[in-house]
């Protein structure tokens, strides 16, 4: 049987704290990406979850704190804070905003192995109860590994951005999402009246379920209001 590679996603501007966890980590069996600010970070979590995240707090652009609770938001995975200092302020802020550990620097690399693998079994345990497949229409949503699947069994893989707009849509079936809360998952912030990017978000999700033409059905808009998903949702174990 083939051992499961975890992946984790570090995120520190400090490129010698990088390349230490790369290399440490990498050797001990893990597939570790790195990013060095906020924007770099949600570019690779659209790309792919981690199953563990590192986040460092001060950064350039958003901090830790910020990228925490966005993290917390929209995603389920166990955060580690890295913080430059032993005070206790940091440590409560950074788990009251959703963070699982914490750590101070300087860090042992083998301490922080083993929170990752207590953090792993942790969030294992916790998903033996956790309710893998949602069926919305004619798809089927794997929770675990973001696939679609249709019942003519197409199967279609959804990125990190795509997989938190659908669930978002879930979440609040046959109910109005506003433009603001969408621009929450797709950008983490407000929507500018200006700014397309909710609707090109919006698009391409439809585009990925095949709800297309000039009257899409499963995605509504709701002229002045927002967008709302017009689904019975049900979920399942296996």
């Amino acid at each position: 049987m083939t051992a499961v590679t975890h992946s984790v996603l570090v995120v520190d501007d400090d490129e010698d704290i990088c390349e230490l966890l790369q290399t440490f980590l990498g050797q001990a069996g893990y597939h570790v990406r790195t990013a060095s600010d906020g924007d770099a970070m949600r570019a690779a979590m659209d790309d792919c979850l981690p199953d563990v995240l590192i986040l460092d707090i001060m950064l350039p652009g958003d901090d830790g704190f910020t990228l925490c609770r966005w993290v917390r938001d929209h995603f389920s995975l166990p955060i580690i804070m890295l913080t430059a200092s032993s005070d206790e302020a940091d440590k409560v802020i950074g788990l009251e905003l959703g963070a699982d550990d914490y750590i101070a620097k300087p860090f042992s690399a083998r301490e922080l192995q083993a929170r990752i693998k207590a953090l792993l079994r942790r969030s294992q345990l916790s998903q033996q109860g956790f309710r893998r497949y949602i069926r919305f229409g004619q798809w089927r949503l794997d929770c675990q590994t973001h696939e679609l699947n249709s019942q003519d069994g197409n199967r279609i893989a959804l990125s990190g951005a795509d997989f938190a707009l659908l669930k978002l849509f879930i979440d609040h079936a046959n109910s109005i999402l506003d433009r603001d809360t969408i621009a929450g998952v797709t950008r983490g912030r407000e929507a500018d009246p200006l700014d397309r990017v909710v609707d090109v978000a919006v698009s391409r999700l439809r585009q990925r379920l095949g709800d297309q033409g000039r009257q899409p059905r499963l995605i509504r808009t709701v002229r002045g209001a927002g967008y709302m998903l017009t689904a019975t949702v049900s979920y399942e174990n296996e």
